[in-house]
């Protein structure tokens, strides 16, 4: 007998939930953060690659599924147990490259710019998708190569949003806009990406490195900046 195992819901969501429900029983108006139609969550994307089936079976074997290590905030995405090893185009590899699943129309890695120094070369910084003209290297995983012609990037921090959320910050897909982080090492990331679709969860994706520059943890402040 198996057992569906429901995840707590995000520690941003619940402080949303009983903002409102406080404000509401002492009759005050909403503050921003609370007035807002779904919580900001802010998370660090680490290094990962999102891969084909085709991708997939060629280093794991014919027929190999993804199995799920932990699901991501984002409904339906997950980070697999699975790994890979990736040569860059000057031999230097990264292992324990983590995929992050279901699988996908497209091969692309995203790493963080101190990846790209120590694979040995330049990353173009680009929207996940836009990955013409980049540059290729090889998977190698348990049961085999597999060639990427073109695919690793370091990805544009950006926000996912739902059209509410979208109206309730007035932007529209595409635009830019800022977040600012407190904390001891509080700062101002410009050029955040908006990406919006009904299926979304309010979620800012910054990497590693723009993670660890202003210490990002559960409880820092973070506000989204037209």
């Amino acid at each position: 007998m198996s057992a569906t195992v429901q995840s707590l819901p995000h520690r941003a969501v619940i402080e949303h939930m009983v903002r409102q429900s406080v404000y509401a029983r002492l009759g005050k108006p909403l503050p921003r953060t609370a007035s807002a139609p779904n919580p900001l969550v802010v998370n660090v994307s680490a290094r990962h690659c999102h891969l084909t089936e085709e991708a997939v079976e060629a280093l794991f074997g014919k027929g190999h599924k993804l199995s799920v290590h932990k699901w991501l905030y984002m409904d339906g995405q997950f980070a697999a147990k699975e790994t890979v090893t990736l040569v860059g185009p000057r031999s230097r590899i990264i292992s324990n490259l983590r995929i992050l699943g279901p699988c996908r129309n497209l091969n692309q890695v995203e790493l963080a710019y101190t990846d790209g120094i120590a694979l040995g070369f330049d990353l173009p910084l680009r929207s996940s998708g836009d990955i013409k003209g980049t540059l290729g290297g090889m998977l190698m995983g348990p049961a085999g190569f597999f060639e990427l012609p073109q695919g690793i990037i370091r990805a544009r921090r950006h926000v996912h949003m739902t059209p509410a959320d979208a109206d309730y910050y007035g932007v529209k897909a595409g635009d830019m806009m800022k977040l600012r982080i407190g904390g001891d090492c509080g700062l101002v990331l410009n050029q955040l990406l908006c990406r919006v679709d009904p299926s979304f969860k309010l979620e800012v994706h910054i990497d590693t490195d723009e993670g660890n520059a202003c210490n990002l943890q559960p409880d820092t402040t973070c506000e989204l900046i037209k």
